[in-house]
């Protein structure tokens, strides 16, 4: 049912505004982490201590993916092919790191990673909506390969 205030197409591009902005935030908060807080090489060390495989490139790539990712999703800028990538690095971090230690956070567990790949998931199906660079650049294309990707 929707709201008598905002028609069902508004809420929508509401609805992923906000997941848009909490998703994006976390993840710019956790690039920024691996990237100024832990510095690069402190970010692989702790890579290759998890068993991450290939630590010393993938390590700067996550930190890089999630900082500048999490600003692109914020702004809403090419949100499907971002989101995309985000999610399969949040279920690398599930299945490599956070799986053995059951779902609890407090514990090492997955509950964080399992929320971030499923919001980021949602954002590559459903696209960055109204409120976005996406829709300013790309709003209604001829061309819906071009769309589709933002």
């Amino acid at each position: 049912m929707t709201s008598p205030v905002y028609p069902a197409a508004t809420q929508s591009n509401l609805a992923r505004t906000v997941l848009r902005l909490a998703v994006g935030v976390v993840f710019f908060a956790h690039g920024w982490q691996k990237i100024f807080e832990y510095t690069i090489p402190g970010t692989q060390a702790a890579f290759v201590q998890m068993g991450v495989p290939a630590a010393q490139l993938v390590a700067p790539a996550i930190g890089f993916l999630e900082l500048l990712g999490g600003a692109a999703i914020i702004l809403g800028v090419l949100v499907r092919p971002v989101a995309a990538l985000l999610a399969l690095d949040m279920l690398g971090a599930l299945f490599l790191v956070h799986a053995p230690a059951g779902i609890f956070a407090d514990k090492g567990g997955y509950e964080l990673v399992l929320v971030l790949a499923a919001g980021a998931a949602a954002l590559a199906i459903v696209g960055a909506g109204r409120f976005s660079i996406d829709a300013l650049v790309f709003g209604r294309s001829q061309n819906r390969t071009i769309a589709a990707l933002a």
